[in-house]
């Protein structure tokens, strides 16, 4: 999970539950003006990355296959293929292509996502 900024204020927001998001699954939400994809692996880390694909411009991360390449968390762009990780946002197939990347966690069963 990313470290939040420092001297950055970000908002904690309830996405859904934590047993509504199915392991190796993504869900989009939309946290104001942000599209955000939210993954839960299968040992039940979350990550929150951008729900927009740089190359191809759609809003479709959240539906993407969700795997490791290596030992690196990965989401596979429904569109493309191209990995990016989930970690850091940084397309694995693309040299200097990335997607923002969102502190998630689970509180209290809810899975919370912070966008600065």
């Amino acid at each position: 999970m990313p470290e939040q900024p420092r001297g950055e204020t970000v908002t904690w927001t309830a996405i859904c539950q934590l047993d509504h998001l199915l392991p190796e699954r993504g869900a989009a939400a939309l946290l104001g003006d942000t599209q955000v994809a939210v993954f839960r692996l299968h040992d039940n880390q979350l990550y929150a990355i951008g729900n927009g694909d740089p190359l191809s411009g759609a809003q479709v991360l959240s539906r993407g296959i969700v795997g490791t390449r290596g030992d690196v968390p990965v989401v596979l762009s429904p569109m493309h293929k191209q990995a990016f990780d989930l970690r850091t946002g940084a397309c694995l197939d693309v040299p200097g292509v990335t997607v923002p990347v969102y502190p998630a966690r689970c509180r209290d069963g809810l899975i919370e996502v912070a966008v600065p």
